[in-house]
């Protein structure tokens, strides 16, 4: 290769070099180019990100901030001052994202019969389910379920652990209506 090709090269390689780079720059000088949620945005600004915890439609919100559980008194399915208090919060969010069902599960702790658990833990799903309808959630998008005892959140065999299992949780998913 002679002095004057390599000299040559080196100006086609700096000359595209700084081309990407013109290009490159006029691209970041219009921030709205996507439209409406696209880098610049306020969604972009307001530091929301979209399906996160920071996000009041998401899913991660309503488990993180509204809170996706009530508790229950040994032997009970009557709703707490604290669980009511959540579930108004819970009620007026699922009224707010209609796009959102819900599957609300009753459980219990471990001590009592298989049986007995299974009915504890449908009627304190039941408790939730009528909560929220009372509260104006359409009743179509609730549905219960329970588990008894057979899906514990805590396994020991005190009071603590039986605390966090006597519990209503409320399950979101997105879709019209619960089958």
């Amino acid at each position: 290769m002679t002095k004057f090709s390599s000299r040559s090269a080196l100006r086609v390689t700096t000359r595209a070099a700084l081309l990407v780079a013109a290009i490159g720059l006029t691209a970041c000088t219009n921030p709205g180019r996507f439209g409406a949620g696209g880098a610049g945005s306020d969604a972009m600004n307001s530091g929301v990100v979209a399906g996160s915890a920071s996000d009041p439609t998401s899913v991660a919100y309503f488990n993180q901030t509204i809170g996706d559980r009530v508790l229950f008194a040994v032997d009970q399915s009557t709703l707490s001052d604290t669980g009511r208090a959540t579930l108004n919060q819970q009620a007026a969010w699922l009224i707010d994202n209609p796009e959102y069902t819900a599957i609300i599960e009753g459980h219990a702790d471990e001590q009592g019969t298989r049986e007995y658990n299974l009915a504890l833990g449908s009627r304190r799903a039941a408790a939730v389910q009528q909560y929220l309808i009372s509260q104006g959630v359409t009743p179509s998008r609730l549905k219960t379920v329970t588990y008894g005892k057979e899906r514990p959140l805590a396994i020991c065999s005190d009071e603590t652990c039986y605390q966090q299992n006597r519990r209503a949780v409320t399950v979101l998913a997105a879709g019209a209506g619960v089958s």
